[in-house]
């Protein structure tokens, strides 16, 4: 009987850890994914300035 007691203490406090470590986790991936985000949005915007001022420059030698 104690052997099943034993276990079963084992068992769920594995799978509380389990939960727990998961939720923990959770949040880091979104931090990640909010970091790619940003770094995305900001070699978009260097790469439409850069464009933008090219197109511009180009513009001013036709005139």
């Amino acid at each position: 009987m104690h052997h099943l007691a034993a276990a079963l203490h084992t068992l769920g406090v594995h799978l509380s850890d389990t939960a727990t470590r998961r939720a923990r986790e959770r949040g880091s991936v979104t931090i990640e994914q909010v970091l790619w985000a940003v770094a995305v949005i900001a070699i978009v915007g260097i790469v439409v300035l850069a464009v933008k001022t090219y197109v511009t420059t180009e513009a001013a030698k036709i005139t």
